[in-house]
Formats: C-alpha cells, structure tokens, sequence
C-alpha cells in the first residue's frame, strides 16, 4: 500500500510540475479513432487492416513500431454494439477526465498502454507464440476505476434496466477471472494492473474499514469523546486524510480538502480527493 501511495504521489508531484501535461479529450480522439477503423475496415475485403494496427510483439522487435499507438484503436465489436460501447466509453472516459485532470487521465492511459506492450513483449519471448493484442482490456480497466471511484451510481443496462456500477463491476471481475482459467491467459491482469497502481490503495483502504467496521473493532462514538475530553486523545492536526491517515501538521506541504459526494465530513489529501471510494454513512 505505501508504495501504491508513493506511486500516486510521484504522479501528482509530475503533474504539479507539468501543469499543462495531458491530452485534453483524450477519449473523444480514442472513440473517433475505434470509428474510422471500423469503418475502413468494412471496406477492407482482405481483412489485413485490423492486423497491421493490432499489438504483434513478434512484428514489433521487427520495426512496426506503429504498433506501439495503434493497437488502442482497434475495436472488438461490430454494429450496434460497437455504437453502445464506444458512447459506454466515452462516458466513463469523460467523466475520469472532469474527475482527475486532463493530465492524470492521460498518465493513466499511457501507463496502461507501456503495461500491455510490456506483457505482450515477455509474453510472445516466453511462449514463443505470436500475439495480437488490443486495448479491450486497458478500456475495461477504466470502468473498473468508474466503478471504484462511484460504486453506487446507477446505469441503464439495455437502455432500460438500471443496475448499480458495483454489480456490474463484480460480474466483470468473475469474466476476467473465467477468461484466465479457460483461456489460460494473464492479459486480464495486464490490464488490472493498471487500476490497481492508481487505486489499489484506495479499493485496500476501503475493505480494511468494511472489515473493521463488520468485526465491530471500530471505536464507539462515546468513548472517543470521553478521551477527547480527558486529554488522552487530543488532537494536534486540523485536517486528517480519511484514506492514508496523514495530517496537515505531520504533513504541512500537502493540500487537504473535503469532498462533496461524501456523506458527512470526510477530509482528503491531494493523492486521494479523486481517487477514494465516497462514503455512504456518516
């Protein structure tokens, strides 16, 4: 956990630095890109257009370095469906970007892309077995981020049926794991990776207070008011991060605020206001 936190840290010390870092709608680009190559690809009788832009590692150690950008552009589907994920997409895609910034979106996606080239790369040397890899995973990786960030905000499945992102979050996560065991693949992960470096410690942190909070190890509201009043557990700081526990006083560079989707006064440091999983209960 703490060096998922040093992680996330280091990206926002770089985008402090770099304010003007980042791809401004990014996942508008990504979505007309999916569009034009399905498009040309419905005009493409050979059906070499999708191979030349897919990840081939085998293809890449032999100079296809467009691969290396390409492979995101690819889509998976086709018709309707294709139309349904791609505005799927974009909607999660925005909403990350209004969420985090133009800049650590764009961290987070390029980080997603270097952790599948990287996979496809040792995976190709170790089996010897010529991949073709696209960017499904590293999408999927966003909805899971969507999910983590704002586990109870609702869609309409089939346009019509509406079910919390939570649920559908779970029934992703048992896909990946049936494609792992039936398909003897590790590309799930590659693309889980990715959401656990930005919010592995918060999805961590998270499950620690449920588990502390169902064992009933969490301190009764009136004793801690008892050793507040008897000096035993009196306060230097002002402000506390709800996730990492730091404190403007241990702390005094960092930037501390309260979040407004949170039930109740829950005080964040600048690595975890966008990152943390909002609180339900006071």
């Amino acid at each position: 956990m703490k060096l998922l936190d040093r992680f996330n840290r280091g990206v926002s010390r770089f985008l402090y630095n770099h304010p003007r870092f980042g791809i401004p709608r990014l996942m508008l680009y990504l979505i007309i890109g999916n569009g034009l190559v399905y498009l040309f690809s419905l005009m493409d009788r050979t059906g070499m257009l999708a191979w030349y832009l897919c990840l081939a590692p085998d293809r890449l150690l032999k100079g296809e370095v467009w691969r290396l950008v390409t492979f995101v552009f690819v889509p998976q589907t086709s018709g309707i469906w294709l139309i349904i994920e791609l505005y799927f997409y974009y909607m999660i895609g925005t909403t990350l970007e209004r969420a985090w910034g133009a800049g650590k979106f764009t961290v987070y996606y390029l980080c997603g892309m270097v952790i599948t080239v990287v996979y496809g790369i040792l995976a190709s040397l170790i089996t010897g077995r010529s991949l073709m890899l696209t960017g499904s995973y590293l999408s999927l990786s966003m909805f899971f981020v969507y999910a983590t960030l704002w586990p109870d905000n609702q869609i309409l499945l089939f346009f019509f049926i509406p079910v919390k992102v939570k649920w559908l979050a779970w029934f992703e996560a048992a896909v990946f794991l049936i494609t792992m065991i039936l398909g003897r693949t590790l590309l799930p992960l590659a693309g889980l990776a990715n959401y656990f470096l930005f919010c592995g410690s918060s999805l961590l942190a998270s499950l620690k207070f449920f588990r502390t909070r169902n064992r009933g190890q969490a301190r009764p509201f009136r004793r801690n008011m008892n050793r507040a009043q008897n000096g035993q557990n009196a306060q230097t700081y002002t402000r506390k991060c709800a996730v990492c526990g730091r404190t403007d006083t241990d702390h005094p560079e960092l930037e501390f605020r309260y979040c407004s989707q949170c039930v109740g006064y829950h005080c964040f440091c600048a690595d975890h206001i966008h990152s943390h999983v909002h609180f339900t209960e006071p």
